[in-house]
């Protein structure tokens, strides 16, 4: 508990004082008008500010796809079975898979990190193992708060890493299950109902949904008997370990000046965990897209964020994250290569007229 201590307590509430100013007068000196390439410019201020520098850089780029299982599967709330999460993984390592080829396409490595997946440590992944699955949170707590905590502390540990070696990082997940953990997540930290927060997952037809909102329902009710506003508690009666080493990693990154890219809906809900232990945490993270699981859109409104992109993607692993970088990519070629106006010999002001 003391390192989530220390770390939140290392997270800025603020950013550095003229990084705004400065990146600001940089858009504003390139030959183009005032403010029009939108969000893009909005989002390398963004990253200036985490980085705490005018020019940030982003050339040593990594994806980390956070594993686990979920009890909850016991109850029949996903299309697949558990052992799914494990035969993904092995076909994360192996390069087979979408994150695999988005990553290979905008030159970002991919690390496996492997919070509790069902059957033993997968060889090749990082092992940041605290369990073999966590406990089915319709019956008890998915995991006790000792292990939420070692969950979140190993999830800093990690970013204190990727802080030495990457510039930016992005963070996807895979978990068979884990869309009910996080959906239950969001109606613990929200108060949002099971109906504005659940969704289909992998693909449930009506009836399926119907049954994965009377399961979390039933979840909430017997939670909700112990009345804790710890986060912590509410992170432990439902989370994933997956989850939870995400939250961590938010905090860690915040604490390091390592810009992190949130995929989607799980990693949303890891988030959360996140900003109930540090509610500044959102100024250091950048959000990628809107999933088309329906409490993503919900999750994203309570926290007061706009992400990047709006593709109606559900996928998972990383995948929006992945596309968020490249464009963010791009954005910084444009922000660090784009000729001033002094430079290109045009007359700002004149020019900017002129294009209004």
């Amino acid at each position: 508990m003391q390192l989530i201590k220390e770390t939140v307590g290392s997270i800025p509430n603020t950013a550095p004082e003229g990084i705004a100013q400065a990146v600001n007068q940089r858009w504003n000196s390139l030959t183009k008008p005032r403010g029009s390439l939108g969000r893009l410019e909005q989002s390398i201020l963004r990253l200036a500010e985490i980085q705490g520098t005018a020019m940030p850089v982003m050339e040593r780029r990594a994806m980390y796809v956070f594993c686990g299982d979920h009890g909850i599967t016991a109850e029949g709330v996903s299309l697949y079975p558990s052992v799914v999460t494990r035969e993904m993984a092995k076909n994360f390592l192996a390069g087979g898979a979408a994150i695999n080829v988005l990553c290979r396409q905008v030159g970002i490595k991919p690390l496996i990190v492997d919070a509790g997946v069902v059957g033993g440590n997968i060889a090749g992944t990082l092992d940041r193992r605290i369990g073999d699955g966590t406990r089915n949170f319709l019956r008890e707590p998915a995991m006790s708060k000792m292990e939420a905590i070692r969950a979140i502390e190993n999830g800093i540990r990690l970013a204190h890493d990727a802080a030495a070696r990457f510039d930016i990082a992005g963070v996807g997940e895979m978990g068979i299950g884990n869309s009910s953990a996080a959906s239950a997540l969001l109606c613990a930290f929200t108060g949002m109902s099971v109906e504005q927060a659940v969704g289909c997952g992998t693909g449930l037809d009506t009836a399926g949904l119907q049954h994965k909102q009377t399961v979390l329902a039933a979840a909430l009710r017997r939670a909700g008997a112990l009345e804790s506003s710890d986060p912590l508690d509410i992170a432990a009666e439902f989370g994933g370990f997956e989850i939870l080493t995400m939250a961590g990693f938010f905090l860690g990154a915040a604490g390091k000046h390592l810009p992190v890219v949130v995929d989607g809906f799980i990693s949303g809900a890891a988030f959360l965990i996140a900003k109930a232990l540090c509610p500044c945490i959102g100024n250091h993270v950048l959000f990628a897209h809107r999933s088309a699981e329906k409490g993503h859109a919900a999750l994203l409104s309570a926290s007061a964020v706009t992400p990047l992109l709006d593709l109606d993607m559900r996928l998972g692993e990383g995948t929006g994250a992945a596309l968020a970088i490249g464009i963010l990519s791009s954005a910084l070629a444009l922000y660090r290569e784009m000729a001033t106006f002094e430079q290109a010999s045009v007359t700002g002001t004149e020019k900017e007229e002129q294009y209004s």
